[in-house]
C-alpha cells in the first residue's frame, strides 16, 4: 500500500483510498473500519507534530547522528555526511533537492 500511496501523492481522497485498498486485495470490511475508527490518528498526530518540531517539511527526511537531511539524495550526499560525522567533526551540509 505504501508504494501506491508514494505514487499517487496528489490523490489520496477517501474514495483513492478505497480504490487502492481494492486493487492490492486488502480486507475491505477491516479496511473500512480501521479507516473509520481513526484508530491510529493520534499516532500519525505525534509523529507529525515531532517531525515538525525536528524541522522536517516533508517527505523524505532523514536523520544522520542527529542532522536532517532533506529531500531525496544520493547515496553519496549520505556518505558524505555519515563519513564527516565519523571522524568527529561533522556538520556536512546537504542541500534539499
Amino acid at each position: 500500500m505504501h508504494e501506491i500511496l508514494f505514487k499517487n501523492q496528489q490523490a489520496l481522497t477517501p474514495a483513492d483510498l478505497e480504490k487502492y485498498a481494492q486493487e492490492i486485495g486488502l480486507n475491505m470490511p477491516k479496511f473500512k473500519a480501521a479507516i473509520e475508527s481513526h484508530k491510529f490518528a493520534a499516532a500519525i498526530e505525534a509523529d507529525m507534530k515531532q517531525g515538525s518540531e525536528l524541522g522536517v517539511s516533508g517527505t523524505p527526511a532523514a536523520f544522520v547522528n542527529g542532522q536532517l537531511v532533506s529531500g531525496a539524495q544520493p547515496v553519496d550526499a549520505f556518505k558524505k555526511i555519515v563519513e564527516a560525522e565519523l571522524k568527529g567533526g561533522g556538520k556536512a551540509k546537504i542541500k534539499a533537492n
